[in-house]
């Protein structure tokens, strides 16, 4: 059965991005919020972010709320943030494999991929 994972690095402290808001949006014929998740101590979601009937061919959009996580990070950064929100935008076209969309990030860049 197909489900969609993810999980943050954070690659500037070399530690998992923990207590990250994570938002999952359909935007096919508009954009429609599916659910919300919060990266455990170890960076990942307690469970799959979407699996089940719910899991179907699609565009999707994760919104990682990266700004807040670096605000409590303690970091001192510059303000406006380089990066807030960060989107990526991606498809499922085989809704029976794992999706994995793991984030790579920074206070000034992020990297994804689809993992496995």
């Amino acid at each position: 059965m197909g489900r969609l994972t993810t999980h943050v690095l954070d690659t500037a402290l070399g530690c998992p991005g923990k207590g990250i808001r994570i938002e999952l949006f359909s935007v096919d014929g508009g954009r429609e919020k599916l659910t919300e998740v919060v990266t455990n101590d170890d960076g990942r979601c307690d469970g799959p972010i979407l699996e089940g009937d719910a899991f179907k061919a699609g565009v999707y959009e994760l919104v990682f709320h990266a700004g807040d996580y670096f605000d409590e990070s303690g970091q001192d950064l510059p303000s406006p943030k380089f990066l807030d929100e960060v989107v990526i935008r991606f498809g499922i076209a085989a809704p029976g494999e794992h999706y994995h969309v793991p984030l790579l990030i920074s206070p000034f860049a992020f990297s994804t991929y689809r993992g496995s």
